[in-house]
């Protein structure tokens, strides 16, 4: 299967007949699957849930246009893991280095909710963005459902790896970490922080740099 499903991709009706309305209503938008950020080359991935609405249903780059955003790519500018300025628009010319972001679920869901058989379905996409990346070693899931596409997409059970803020699990020789969803919904409730978020892109970069010193030695 190809890594990126097509634009007018029929897999999930329901997402599919969504695309269409906000076609029809925002015919400038991207208004398609959204494809990964970042390059294939990277021992990063980032996996979120779904396209926003009005973050990267609109722009087409995953994590751009929405709150979710900014906490996240100020935090990998911080960390090393982008260059430039985020400016919430896919042409603001912020790069990624040795990261790369990827949706469990391409398209964008009603509610922001897709359901169970429409995470399975798109399944496939994540499993063959990961094969099509020669040197992934670490991913950070940015809430459970990502979490657990992850975890399944790596062949493990989810009863084996349970989804944690700040949670790691080693699957299929990868490390897994686990974050809240830096949705504005988890910042303003304060079930996520950006101390907490921090928190675990730190431990990332800890264990990337630890990774390096070994192949150094």
């Amino acid at each position: 299967m190809l890594a990126e499903p097509g634009r007018d991709c029929p897999l999930c009706p329901r997402l599919a007949g969504f695309r269409t309305q906000w076609r029809a209503a925002e015919p400038t938008w991207f208004n398609a699957p959204v494809p990964g950020f970042g390059p294939m080359d990277a021992r990063l991935l980032i996996v979120g849930l779904a396209p926003g609405v009005r973050g990267a249903n609109r722009t087409g780059r995953p994590f751009t246009g929405d709150y979710a955003g900014e906490l996240l790519y100020q935090t990998l500018i911080d960390f090393g893991f982008a260059r430039g300025t985020f400016a919430a628009s896919p042409d603001d010319g912020l790069t990624l280095h040795d990261a790369r972001i990827v949706n469990a679920v391409r398209c964008v869901p009603p509610e922001n909710k897709p359901t169970t058989e429409e995470i399975r379905t798109c399944r496939p996409f994540l499993a063959a963005d990961m094969d099509a990346m020669p040197r992934l070693t670490t991913i950070v899931a940015l809430g459970k459902i990502a979490h657990d596409s992850t975890v399944v997409t790596l062949g493990e059970r989810m009863s084996r790896a349970k989804f944690g803020h700040g949670a790691k699990a080693v699957i299929a020789g990868k490390t897994l970490f686990g974050s809240y969803h830096c949705s504005r919904y988890n910042t303003n409730t304060g079930v996520l922080t950006p101390a907490m978020f921090q928190a675990v892109f730190a431990a990332v970069r800890a264990h990337l740099d630890a990774e390096d010193a070994r192949a150094g030695s």
